[in-house]
């Protein structure tokens, strides 16, 4: 499987200009990089994040993103996991992501879970309720958006699922890029899984967005990198080597779940 991610430069509260960029950014990948999947970074329809009218920005139910993106996966035949938006939705605005097959059909869709308190992100955005977890092409995958990265018990919810391939859509500032570096490449050694992580590139607000998107295998291993401008990245992913790596240090046969009680910290009992 062949994945590349657009790292992508919005404009920070312009919908508008960034869907015709997003659109730009795909026929790009697809017509000079024959991807399986095409991955977009978080909140790319307004940045990440507008507070004055961040509802009268995001997408209404997803349904621009729905229509434009999922037309666009339908007419090259390719995956696309468009990244997140911000999505207006039962009265609230959520940081939804949207996952399209072949057919440009929505085959999964996931609300941010873990909003980013230091930035008031909690403040303005709605949590979402549920993991999601997906099929491309034969390969299980899930997702992850920004700050999720850094609770690694949610990825490790996922990965016992089965999952041989994690997609982490972001818009992470440049100061802590090498956490994001870190924190994803050790979500793939531990859970011997594929990591794809897309971040956006760029100035939204006040927050220089740092790139350096980048692809991990499952030894932590880095399959292609990028710098900190808008590019594309891509990596072909071998999920032969799963079977080998899971068979010699078989973390999940050795695992002991009954004596792991991730609880509630005693403040905020």
């Amino acid at each position: 499987m062949k994945v590349t991610c657009i790292q992508m430069d919005m404009r920070f509260s312009n919908p508008a200009w960034n869907f015709s960029r997003a659109e730009t950014l795909i026929e790009e990948a697809v017509k000079t990089e024959a991807p399986d999947v095409v991955v977009l970074p978080e909140t790319w329809n307004t940045g990440f994040f507008p507070r004055e009218n961040l509802s009268a920005l995001a997408d209404d139910d997803g349904r621009e993103t729905v229509t434009r993106i999922g037309s666009l996966a339908k007419k090259h035949g390719v995956n696309v996991v468009a990244g997140s938006v911000a999505n207006n939705r039962d009265g609230g605005v959520y940081n939804t992501a949207y996952v399209f097959d072949r057919e440009g059909r929505v085959v999964a869709s996931y609300d941010k879970t873990h909003l980013f308190t230091p930035s008031g992100e909690d403040l303005f955005f709605q949590k979402g309720d549920h993991l999601t977890a997906f099929t491309l092409d034969g390969v299980h995958c899930g997702l992850l958006i920004c700050y999720d990265i850094r609770f690694p018990e949610l990825t490790r919810t996922l990965a016992v699922r089965g999952l041989d391939l994690l997609f982490v859509v972001a818009q992470w500032p440049d100061i802590r890029i090498p956490h994001l570096l870190a924190l994803s490449k050790a979500r793939a050694i531990e859970n011997q899984m594929f990591v794809a992580v897309c971040n956006s590139c760029g100035r939204a607000g006040a927050t220089q967005n740092g790139g350096h998107s980048v692809v991990y295998d499952p030894w932590g291993e880095t399959l292609a990198a990028a710098g900190a401008g808008e590019t594309l990245l891509s990596a072909s992913l071998d999920f032969g080597v799963l079977a080998g790596i899971r068979d010699s240090i078989n973390v999940f046969r050795d695992r002991r779940p009954s004596l792991y009680d991730v609880g509630v910290p005693s403040e905020q009992e």
